[in-house]
């Protein structure tokens, strides 16, 4: 029950990153997050699924949203006489739902701040009815120097289609929390409610 708190006092609501595991009625409660900075490892190739069948309606609406016109994307008679022959989803739509998909595995709860997206590449068109599947590598890790208890790491996402080509790449550096940082943090925090 949203905003309701559990006879030791531990919220329901929130962050599931904010929480440490508790006893819940005689059973162990294991809230889903990302990855900490220190949990994650270099060249693991990590595969987010379930992969995302994207729809004629994803693109109009994620095209319209976002004010982009272009007729790639909205017109289907126009697309008809274009060299792919057909209407091609829209590529930020692409990109964000690549990104997307790795949260929940990678970053739910233990990143700070994404810092940047580089070395953006869409090598091969993804159509309504494909299905797009992505995994991550982690290509680089560092702690910083100027935010103790945080990290810098680079991400390398690769989207593919249902028989494996390769739709989207892109680079991502994000700031995340080492789990001892975001756990001290979280308790000092508490401490002042």
């Amino acid at each position: 029950m949203t905003g309701s708190n559990h006879a030791d006092g531990n919220p329901t609501d929130g962050n599931p990153a904010d929480r440490k595991p508790t006893e819940d009625g005689g059973r162990r409660v294991i809230e889903q997050r990302g990855l900490y900075f220190d949990e994650l490892e270099d060249g693991l190739v990590y595969a987010h699924r379930p992969g995302r069948t994207v729809t004629e309606t994803d693109n109009v609406l994620f095209s319209t949203l976002t004010m982009n016109t272009q007729a790639l994307h909205l017109d289907a008679a126009w697309s008809a006489g274009q060299p792919f022959g057909q209407r091609l989803m829209n590529s930020m739509f692409t990109l964000a739902t690549m990104v997307g998909q790795s949260v929940t595995q990678l970053t739910q709860g233990t990143i700070i701040a994404q810092l940047g997206l580089t070395d953006v590449a869409f090598p091969h068109p993804l159509y309504h009815g494909d299905t797009l599947y992505t995994e991550t590598v982690v290509t680089g890790r560092r702690l910083s120097a100027s935010r103790p208890g945080q990290g810098i790491v680079t991400l390398e996402h690769t989207g593919r289609n249902q028989d494996g080509a390769v739709v989207a790449r892109a680079t991502r550096s994000c700031l995340m929390w080492t789990r001892e940082a975001h756990q001290n943090a979280q308790s000092s925090q508490n401490v002042g409610e």
